[in-house]
């Protein structure tokens, strides 16, 4: 590869960054250690306009690191909620307490240092050492990847060991080391507005004249992953169970997806034949077995879809009202609406609550007596 290609590539991205760019981001220019950590935790896959509004939202509950530490870890769940990959959210409280009780409130200042820290791996560590410090560190995430693949014309699968070496060094001899911050905020602003992943703008490009795969018509087969996600579906039954002004939830202790967030109790079938045959045929033995007095039962009018990274959740709710609290279950907590909503849950029984209980949640006596 000539130098004057990489060259050419750095001249022309930083001329359309300061003259073309507008995309208008409130961390763009950040120089508050706290605010762009903040910020790169939560654009860990999340696309920034979705991570925009709990940027706004935690600076607004937590305005300091300080306040972020000392808050309840259930409390910062709750206002994650919905972002999903809690791991990222857990990482986050752990690592501002360690910042606050162990290092005395001052971030790490170094690249290595700033990688020790909890949640953060090489791409996080460039940026927060770029944007807060102006280290020399290049940052290589999805839109850098496909930015430098499809110019320099790369076809070196991105997801294998051999990629992440050839794109990290590459991008790191790109890196104006002079203007780290603003080379590194103009290739990311590029991948996300010009060199897109579909229907990228390649006939306004500035790049175009010397881009390999706009010049040999390969765009759409640039960049490479040598291997595919396998997607699985699972299929739950969460039984909605409320007695007096209460209902029964527990906290999903496992090591699975919605790990440390609340849920009502519930059951996973093993396919959607057996989902299909539970909710029709099953439910009443599933409550009768725990104990439970029903007075009262409904399913919920449709099924519910939430699509994660790597499974698709498919969900229905079984409503009961109940005389007893089910004295096997000790695992269930007994919590009211008020106590429910201050509480983390999964998007998808937020809004399964939202659109399909109104009508547990309303229960009274005459209610009671006019179903049963």
């Amino acid at each position: 590869m000539k130098m004057d290609q990489r060259k050419y590539f750095r001249k022309k991205l930083l001329f359309w960054h300061k003259t073309i760019n507008n995309r208008q981001l409130p961390w763009k220019g950040e120089k508050d250690v706290y605010r762009i950590w903040l910020s790169e935790i939560i654009l860990q896959q999340t696309r920034a306009e979705q991570g925009l509004k709990y940027y706004e939202r935690f600076l607004k509950k937590y305005p300091t690191i300080g306040k972020l530490a000392n808050a309840p870890l259930e409390e910062v769940y709750k206002l994650w909620e919905g972002l999903g990959y809690y791991n990222r959210c857990r990482n986050l409280h752990a690592t501002a307490r360690k910042i606050v009780f162990e290092l005395d409130g001052v971030f790490p200042q170094t690249f290595e240092s700033i990688l020790d820290l909890k949640g953060i791996g090489p791409y996080t560590a460039a940026a927060i050492s770029s944007f807060a410090y102006d280290l020399p560190y290049a940052v290589v995430d999805g839109n850098v990847f496909r930015v430098l693949s499809r110019f320099f014309g790369i076809s070196t699968p991105t997801d294998t060991v051999k990629g992440k070496r050839e794109f990290q060094y590459l991008a790191q001899e790109c890196l104006d080391i002079k203007k780290s911050s603003v080379y590194n905020q103009a290739i990311m602003d590029f991948g996300a507005t010009v060199c897109k992943p579909d229907v990228p703008l390649c006939n306004s490009c500035l790049l175009k004249e010397k881009c390999v795969a706009f010049n040999e018509d390969i765009i759409d087969e640039l960049p490479l992953k040598e291997k595919r996600t396998k997607l699985r579906s699972r299929w739950f039954v969460f039984y909605i169970i409320k007695q007096g002004n209460k209902f029964a939830i527990q906290k999903r202790e496992e090591k699975d997806v919605w790990a440390n967030l609340y849920q009502f109790p519930n059951t996973e079938c093993k396919n959607e034949k057996e989902w299909q045959r539970q909710i029709k045929n099953n439910t009443s033995a599933w409550l009768n077995s725990n104990n439970l007095e029903i007075i009262y039962r409904s399913i919920s009018a449709r099924a519910f879809r939430q699509q994660l990274s790597h499974q698709t959740i498919f969900a229905r709710a079984v409503l009961a009202e109940t005389k007893t609290f089910g004295e096997k279950n000790l695992q269930w907590e007994w919590k009211t609406i008020n106590e429910i909503r201050k509480l983390p849950f999964p998007k998808i029984i937020n809004d399964l609550l939202k659109e399909e209980t109104a009508e547990l949640f309303m229960l009274n006596d005459a209610t009671v007596k006019q179903n049963t």
